[in-house]
């Protein structure tokens, strides 16, 4: 396996559900800005709407931060509207649900599960020069926390910005970094 981490977003153009409209999404519209994709199994699913609820409840902290959710799954763009439509959960999404229908989006991520045509819950950290910051990868069944990913996106803009400093474990904003150098080796 070879990882995705600092390569470029690949090229792609999908059917969207976003604000009650369908829409074109590219490539192009990932310029200049923070992106998270986060992939899952399918829509009318278990698991699959507590994290999309849960995302939802911190997308207003995403927007603040500069960064667009879109949310993937390998459904069409028309099943997304019914899911919207039909779930409580699901009607409180205000980001982009992407169509994967061909399973393109989810092959280029590493995420595509060939024999059932859905993806694993991936997760993707993409900057504004379109490369993969960040990338997880978890079995169907075990959900993702919103909490740690805004934790995750706080850290690698911090280290987008200063470039000679990284972030230890369970960095919050405001608390000590680190500067990598000879003086750290073994003193940690």
């Amino acid at each position: 396996m070879t990882t995705l981490i600092n390569t470029k977003v690949p090229e792609f153009k999908v059917q969207a559900y976003h604000n009650e409209a369908f829409k074109t999404v590219s490539q192009n519209d990932l310029n200049g800005k923070w992106s998270i994709f986060f992939f899952y199994p399918a829509d009318f699913t278990f698991v699959c709407p507590t994290e999309l609820g849960d995302m939802a409840d911190k997308y207003e902290a995403f927007q603040k931060m500069g960064v667009e959710v879109y949310s993937v799954s390998t459904d069409t763009h028309y099943t997304h509207k019914a899911w919207h439509d039909a779930s409580e959960t699901i009607k409180k999404i205000k980001f982009p649900m992407l169509a994967d229908p061909t399973g393109h989006l989810s092959r280029a991520f590493g995420v595509h599960i060939e024999e059932a045509g859905l993806a694993y819950r991936g997760t993707f950290l993409i900057n504004p020069e379109g490369m993969i910051k960040l990338a997880e990868v978890n079995d169907n069944s075990i959900g993702r926390n919103a909490d740690e990913l805004v934790r995750k996106v706080q850290a690698a803009q911090f280290v987008a910005s200063h470039p000679a400093e990284v972030c230890p474990a369970k960095w919050r904003p405001g608390e000590q970094t680190l500067k990598p150098g000879l003086n750290l080796v073994g003193k940690i």
